[in-house]
């Protein structure tokens, strides 16, 4: 891996950020007008040759200026060795799709974008997947409710689905999870053999 690491530093240069190991897996941090470069070069690159994309995923972290990580899982079975890429953005600058590099991406991307509202340049098809038409908002962020802003029901008189605002009858409860049977002040059957043996 240590080999690896310094042939992808010495070949792609300022195109990546640095590049760590934890747990045995190497990440490559890449500049994010450089993903396609760096993914391209990890694809085809006889040392590499990471020619499966496994996943794309979305990270949020509200605090930073830059909020979004992109997450690239590559697998090489040449060299039976998976590797990460991870890119940084905001709601505003576009991350450059790979569909052209890997067709399987076209999912993923869609994914994050209707999660995260990550913007992908270059898709064929950015389009929302997962959620409704008309969905405002974006789920997986940390700053979205929990309990969205509309819900959703079929209406028998008007034979339509109806969006109305969240209404809840009931404030939140907080649960102490204990067990109801800790504590009592009675023997529970069968924990009278408990502490003779």
């Amino acid at each position: 891996m240590i080999e690896l690491k310094e042939h992808i530093e010495t070949e792609l240069g300022d195109a990546v950020n640095s590049i760590d190991f934890e747990m045995d897996e190497m990440t490559v941090n890449a500049r994010r007008a450089a993903v396609k470069q760096v993914i391209t070069f990890l694809k085809t690159d006889a040392q590499c040759k990471f020619e499966s994309l496994i996943d794309i995923a979305g990270v949020d972290y509200p605090a930073r200026e830059r909020r979004f990580e992109v997450v690239y899982h590559l697998l090489s079975m040449a060299h039976n060795q998976r590797i990460r890429v991870k890119v940084t953005t905001d709601e505003d600058e576009p991350v450059r799709s790979m569909a052209e590099i890997f067709p399987n991406a076209d999912w993923y991307e869609r994914e994050a974008f209707d999660m995260y509202g990550i913007i992908f340049d270059q898709h064929p098809d950015l389009r929302r997947l997962l959620t409704d038409y008309g969905f405002e908002g974006y789920p997986l962020r940390k700053d979205f409710p929990l309990s969205g802003y509309v819900e959703v029901r079929y209406d028998e008189e008007r034979k339509a689905v109806v969006y109305e605002p969240v209404n809840l009858p009931q404030e939140y409860r907080s649960f102490d999870f204990m067990s109801p049977w800790e504590g009592a002040k009675y023997v529970l059957p069968g924990d009278e053999k408990e502490g003779t043996e």
